[in-house]
């Protein structure tokens, strides 16, 4: 149930947000009266410079089903995705949302993503197949104290730092426990120590490595290894470096420095057919979090337990027409 306090402060934000929305088309009605010649702006209240400081509403850019006040995330862990080679966050976030049956809550509103609808990804009878689907949505599980970001479309060109500020500044004030980063990395640029052993790899910020890093040793993960900033320039100064990766490495500094628990699970892989990669990523997922449980609960969740949408078998395609043959 959400919290009486996040909804009064929903409310009253969107009643502010609506009085400014008011000022400024009164403004600009004005302009226009004054100068009936001129042309017009063509701008939106959010991207007219005097309506900068009108307020987003309450918990960032996130934007609930219906009417209903937002939901409490408070304690939640978020799981999203990287937009990286072979898709593989994404497709694992698929087979979380898919096989727990989480119901969505909401969207994630930003121009920071190219813009795109289709149909429910999920749907499971012609009931619910018709509903829309846009770039980025919100699941949640409160039994599990998950919530999900799916992304499903590419970011705009230059603006990765301003999504990662919105989604951290939308964890802060949603206040979530922890954030874990779904993502994956080219298999053909690992250097010779990453070549060793599994090609799946974890990091942690500082924040959550006093809670999480004691059982990452426990479960034998292999954390991420730093490679040379320059190499055969300066092999002493080290850094992460996830090529393919997308806003991987990015929105992970960005964490660092605003102190959030964070947590980038990644695997090695190459574009094509990557739903084995999708399934061992979060089976890899699964260890930590234990979403799903084997009928021998000493031994990890199997493929066949994770349930695969029904839209995947149009990931490459809908086939070839029978009248090429």
């Amino acid at each position: 149930m959400s919290n009486p306090g996040t909804r009064q402060a929903w409310e009253e934000g969107k009643a502010d947000w609506w009085q400014r929305l008011g000022t400024w088309e009164a403004e600009e009605a004005e302009a226009e009266r004054r100068q009936p010649n001129a042309p017009p702006s063509g701008r939106t209240p959010l991207e007219d410079g005097r309506a900068r400081t009108a307020p987003v509403l309450p918990g960032g850019m996130f934007v609930p089903c219906g009417s209903s006040a937002p939901p409490d995330f408070e304690g939640f862990t978020l799981l999203l995705p990287a937009v990286s080679v072979g898709n593989v966050g994404q497709l694992a976030v698929d087979l979380v949302i898919f096989t727990l049956d989480m119901p969505k809550v909401g969207y994630f509103y930003t121009d920071c993503l190219v813009p795109m609808v289709g149909n429910n990804p999920y749907a499971t009878a012609e009931e619910n197949s018709t509903e829309l689907s846009i770039n980025a949505e919100v699941y949640s599980l409160p039994s599990k104290k998950l919530v999900v970001l799916q992304i499903r479309s590419p970011f705009v060109k230059n603006k990765y730092r301003s999504f990662c500020q919105t989604v951290l500044s939308w964890v802060k004030s949603s206040r979530c426990a922890k954030v874990i980063l779904l993502s994956s990395s080219h298999a053909y640029q690992r250097d010779d120590q990453q070549l060793h052993g599994t090609p799946l790899r974890y990091l942690l910020s500082p924040a959550i490595q006093k809670t999480a890093g004691d059982l990452m040793q426990r479960l034998n993960w292999k954390e991420m290894e730093k490679v040379a900033a320059y190499p055969g320039v300066n092999d002493a100064e080290m850094v992460v470096h996830i090529p393919g990766g997308g806003i991987t490495t990015l929105l992970f500094s960005e964490s660092c420095s605003n102190e959030i628990q964070m947590a980038v699970l990644l695997k090695f892989c190459s574009e094509g057919d990557n739903i084995p990669d999708a399934l061992a990523l979060v089976n890899y997922l699964n260890e930590w979090l234990q979403l799903i449980k084997s009928e021998n609960s000493d031994a990890p969740a199997t493929p066949s337990q994770w349930k695969i949408p029904h839209s995947w078998r149009l990931l490459f395609g809908s086939g070839l027409p029978a009248a090429l043959f």
